[in-house]
């Protein structure tokens, strides 16, 4: 009977330092954290900022990876299909809730397959408008618009981008005449908003603010319920005369579907301490962002109400996306 005991002893032993092994393996490997978007936009620029803080707070290294094209699907793709361990995370954008209206299809469930931690910020965007345009507030800018019916244009990033369906807002609103015209991305779209080309465009505050601070353009209002310390006397639009307006782009932390709670909690707390940092919140108010760390108990009513809102206005505006 002792040498069975003993036997047992020696191999409870040898499970036990194999557990820790493993666990150790475990501590080493990186989290990879999936940006479905390219290097250099707002999304990639905040989870750089926060990677640092949140791989110390998490105790492993995080590396962010770029997966681009198709509006995000290919990168959202690779996270909803990573094993549900917590080691595989994604930093998306509210593109996510307008593809399912705009792509014929998606090779996931905008809800079902992802498991939402946080929504971390909104991007507060600006109403610009040319100089040239004869307006100085909204007020006189709906007023131009309802004596020169179909004569204004507004410029976005693209068919169902966020800068699109903030002006089918606008249009929705107020019951104003514009013509989207879609571009190529947000760079062109503000070269063409600074020499004239286009008239007015919604665009986030870290791309237009030098440009209003040199006079290149005009800003009227922010899309935002409150004003951005960014540009604090700017007025928003609800403040501007559109008692209901209310836009912005914004950015979560997701994992797949399923993830299991000690992982949501953990990955929860590890950004929440990331976001706490000087560094991150320096970084994040550059760029005219407001923090909201609406955590994983609320986050999934978030998204399901962004989803209704934006597939709305995605259907008023017909955009389509072959």
């Amino acid at each position: 009977m002792s040498f069975i005991r003993s036997r047992r002893g020696a191999l409870a032993a040898l499970l036990a330092l194999g557990c820790l092994g493993t666990a150790h393996a475990q501590s080493d490997k990186p989290l990879r954290l999936v940006v479905p978007l390219a290097a250099g936009s707002t999304v990639d620029a905040v989870a750089r900022a926060l990677a640092p803080g949140f791989g110390k707070a998490a105790g492993r290294p995080v590396v962010v990876e770029n997966i681009v094209g198709a509006g995000g699907i290919p990168g959202t793709s690779q996270i909803v299909k990573a094993p549900k361990d917590g080691l595989t995370l994604g930093m998306i954008s509210s593109n996510h809730v307008i593809n399912p209206g705009i792509y014929k299809s998606i090779p996931y469930d905008t809800l079902k397959d992802i498991t939402p931690i946080a929504v971390l910020a909104t991007v507060p965007l600006v109403l610009v408008a040319h100089p040239t345009l004869p307006v100085k507030s909204v007020k006189e800018l709906l007023a131009y618009a309802k004596n020169h019916p179909g004569q204004l244009n507004y410029g976005s990033a693209g068919n169902g981008s966020t800068l699109h369906l903030a002006g089918e807002l606008l249009i929705s609103e107020t019951g104003i005449d514009m013509r989207h015209v879609p571009y190529r991305g947000t760079g062109p779209l503000v070269t063409d908003l600074i020499g004239g080309q286009v008239q007015l465009g919604f665009v986030s505050i870290s791309q237009v603010s030098p440009h209003v601070k040199s006079g290149a353009l005009r800003a009227l209002a922010v899309s935002t319920p409150s004003r951005s310390a960014a540009l604090p006397d700017l007025p928003t639009l609800a403040e501007a005369g559109v008692a209901n307006y209310s836009f912005d782009a914004w950015i979560a932390l997701i994992g797949p579907g399923g993830l299991p709670k000690p992982a949501v909690e953990s990955s929860h707390a590890a950004v929440q301490a990331a976001l706490a940092s000087p560094e991150a919140k320096a970084s994040m108010a550059a760029q005219g962002l407001t923090i909201l760390d609406i955590g994983p108990d609320a986050a999934p009513a978030f998204f399901e109400s962004e989803l209704a809102k934006h597939q709305k206005l995605v259907r008023q505006s017909g955009a389509t996306i072959d």
